[in-house]
């Protein structure tokens, strides 16, 4: 019985402390003169650290910022002893922390302006960027067209083709749900449950034929105008290596905003987001790649988001933003998605395996399981409703580790339900596994039926409700018009500056230029200073000349074939979201390589043409060097049509090997009688008439034949090699279209 009351004297004590350090705080003057013994010494010494706490917070007495985290810890280290006292009566810190007592005291309030001092930290207390290591704009709440998303039913189904038969797989089956404007949807669920084909089919990423149910914006099924109002982060952080973060995003900018800004307003636009996402100290630095060094992780991920909201979508869809980021960064990424709801926006994102931390950052929750539904709903009621169904954690774990346990059948250190664990009994062979557990099938087909029973039909009525705005605002994502950002031309002048300082670092790397002057040089020195004046000096220079057509046929199909694979998942990504026409891609991509692919050839007709000693006249040289250009040109042309029909390299290379090899052994030097049967592949190579054009102009001041090749006047050959850059061309433009086609893009 004395140990009650000692305790209680000891609270009481306690709370006279506490009355006394109320009252110091009120009347700073007054509690200077309060002087005591051991126990009104600690007070005074709280009084004191409480007044310099006073001192240095801004605004109270002019302290400055870098107090402030000091300021934080000891106003949190005043509020935990405060809390002790108040949960005292003698109990230690652990104790009273695990039994969670609380008390009251009458006559003892803080005054509300000293309130805040006494808060203890919180996420968004640290406002700074800690990446990036400056103050973080918030996300600026631009006006935006609110778009309400609903989908019932949702299914869809892949046609897996077989050796003698097709096989029918389905991938999602009857899902339904919403998200409305500033709401943040997770879709959650193990490995192939389908998360990132919903996104996509949501996204309108998908062809439809294979899909069903209904999918509506605001209650307007989609069109392609949505396109310009819609934001879509891929798994893949696809970007060009070789660009800045500024240069990344300005020109996104000035393809994708409205043609109503001028160049400066898109460009404040592409700095504001740079700004807002913390990207300021890396603005200037490169993407970087596999082999080029640039931009961390995180930066890369945030990127790729402004690459989205630069456009303020209405709807952001992101597949799994926060893959291969360590905790604190995926938390900053996740805050960063709320931020952007918050601005009016509706944010749909997959996420694999979210921390506590983040999963309760989600207003809004969809659980996949091997395509089927086990539950849709407010994220922070999910664990209510899976304990309803007698799904319960039985020790203390992350939320979304046990929802993806419930989805992949696992139910280890989770309750099993009495209705689950009658229908295992009563089945008892096929669910039942060794240790007496339902089996992960059971277990899904439990969780399907408990939704589809208890949760499935209520939420159908909740879409039913009509969406609270206008038939104006309904009818504006209908819009069967698509809405470009630019002109075709301005579209092909941004896409040919991007593609030169792109491509500008492979073209003029130390390989490539040692590879070719290396050859010309060894050239020159193989054919140092022949003479063409007797017949064996011109039989010698001819081979040259042959090598040359071959060298400058050879170098240039190789180099266009990994033009459209390497970039078809940019293209594919871009194109998607209309921010430009195939065909001023196309003109741009093959036009922006011609300056380069030109300069590396003068170098090497400058070292050969002198140093073999070849005909010393301006206009031969001249002429010598545009029949190189016609003939790369050519030669580029056959490598993007193989590159852009197959969309493979392996089989690609192959090929492109076989027709060079082909072309090569038809020029007219190995062979001079070629069997008619087969005579027509020389007049569709290049190397063929570039072998010509070489000898005419080097050689026709000499003799009419060489080798047994009539010189003429070239016009045959300079037509049959501009048939052959525009035809080759148009053969790979048709091929990417129909690859558009073939990919829903």
């Amino acid at each position: 019985m004395e140990r009650p009351n000692s305790s209680s004297g000891i609270m009481r004590t306690k709370s006279d402390q506490l009355a006394e350090t109320a009252a110091a705080m009120r009347s700073p003057t007054s509690s200077e003169a309060t002087t005591g013994g051991g126990d009104s010494g600690g007070t005074i010494s709280r009084k004191s650290s409480r007044r310099n706490i006073l001192a240095a917070s801004p605004g109270r007495g002019g302290g400055n910022s870098k107090n402030t985290h000091i300021r934080k810890s000891r106003s949190a280290q005043m509020k935990l002893e405060l809390d002790e006292v108040s949960s005292g009566a003698a109990l230690s810190r652990a104790s009273s922390a695990s039994l969670g007592l609380s008390f009251s005291f009458t006559g003892f309030t803080v005054p509300p302006d000293e309130i805040a001092d006494f808060k203890p930290f919180s996420d968004d207390d640290t406002p700074d960027d800690l990446e990036a290591g400056m103050r973080k704009q918030k996300i600026q709440a631009e006006p935006t067209l609110p778009i309400y998303l609903k989908f019932t039913d949702v299914t869809y189904k892949l046609i897996l083709k077989g050796m003698r038969s097709n096989v029918e797989k389905e991938i999602l089956s009857g899902i339904t749900g919403s998200v409305n404007p500033g709401e943040v949807l997770a879709l959650m669920g193990p490995s192939g449950s389908g998360k990132t084909t919903l996104l996509n089919l949501l996204g309108g990423r998908l062809s439809q034929p294979a899909a069903g149910g209904s999918v509506t914006y605001n209650d307007q099924p989609y069109s392609k105008s949505l396109k310009s109002k819609i934001g879509f982060v891929t798994q893949d952080d696809v970007l060009f290596p070789h660009l800045t973060v500024r240069e990344t995003l300005a020109y996104a900018a000035q393809l994708r905003l409205p043609k109503t800004l001028t160049k400066q307003q898109k460009e404040k636009r592409a700095m504001d987001v740079i700004y807002e996402l913390g990207l300021e100290r890396c603005q200037d630095t490169m993407i970087g790649g596999s082999f080029v060094r640039g931009v961390s992780g995180g930066e890369r991920k945030r990127v790729c988001i402004g690459n989205e909201i630069i456009i303020n979508p209405s709807l952001l869809f992101l597949d799994e933003p926060t893959s291969g980021l360590d905790s604190t960064t995926a938390l900053k990424i996740v805050q960063m998605l709320h931020d952007i709801a918050e601005a009016g926006k509706t944010v749909i994102t997959t996420i694999h395996q979210p921390s506590s931390r983040l999963f309760h950052k989600f207003d809004k929750l969809i659980l996949l399981g091997k395509g089927n539904l086990l539950y849709f709903g407010k994220a922070s009621e999910a664990l209510v409703y899976f304990s309803s169904i007698g799904c319960s954690p039985l020790i203390a774990m992350n939320p979304a580790e046990f929802l993806l346990d419930l989805a992949n059948g696992n139910i280890n250190d989770v309750s099993i339900p009495s209705e689950l664990e009658d229908r295992v009994q009563m089945e008892n062979s096929e669910t039942e596994t060794r240790n007496g557990k339902p089996s992960p099938a059971a277990v899904h087909e439990y969780l399907v039926e408990a939704y589809e029973t208890q949760v499935a039909d209520q939420e159908k009525k909740k879409l039913m409700v009509p969406i609270p705005i206008d038939e104006e605002l309904k009818l504006k994502v209908c819009n069967p018009k698509r809405e470009w950002g630019a002109s075709w031309w301005e579209q092909y002048s941004i896409l040919f500056r991007r593609g030169l300082k792109e491509r500008r670092h492979d073209y003029f790397s130390w390989l490539r230029v040692t590879q070719v002057t290396a050859t010309a040089t060894i050239l020159g020195l193989l054919w140092w200073q022949s003479e063409s004046s007797n017949p064996r000096g011109l039989q010698d220079q001819a081979g040259l000349l042959f090598f040359i057509a071959v060298f400058w046929g050879f170098f240039p199909v190789f180099t266009a074939i990994f033009t459209f694979p390497q970039e078809r998942a940019m293209l594919s990504k871009e194109r998607a979201a209309d921010m430009y026409r195939l065909s001023a891609y196309f003109v741009a991509r093959t036009t922006s390589d011609l300056p380069l692919d030109l300069i590396l050839p003068v170098l090497f007709i400058v070292i050969v043409y002198f140093m073999a000693g070849l005909r010393m006249h301006a206009g031969s040289f001249f002429l010598t060097m545009l029949t190189v250009f016609l003939c790369i040109v050519a030669a580029q042309g056959l490598g993007l049509a193989i590159g852009a029909t197959l969309m493979d390299l392996k089989r690609a290379t192959t090929l492109a090997s076989v027709t060079v090899m082909t072309f090569m052994l038809a020029g007219g030097y190995f062979v001079k009688e070629v069997p008619i049967f087969i005579s027509w592949i020389r007049y569709i190579s290049f190397n063929y008439h570039t072998y010509k054009l070489l000898l005419k102009v080097q050689y026709e001041h000499i003799t009419p034949h060489i080798n047994g090749m009539k010189i003429d006047s070239g016009l045959e050959e300079v037509s049959a090699l501009v048939a052959m850059v525009f035809g080759y061309r148009l053969l790979a433009y048709i091929s990417l279209r129909r690859m558009k086609l073939q990919t829903g893009a």
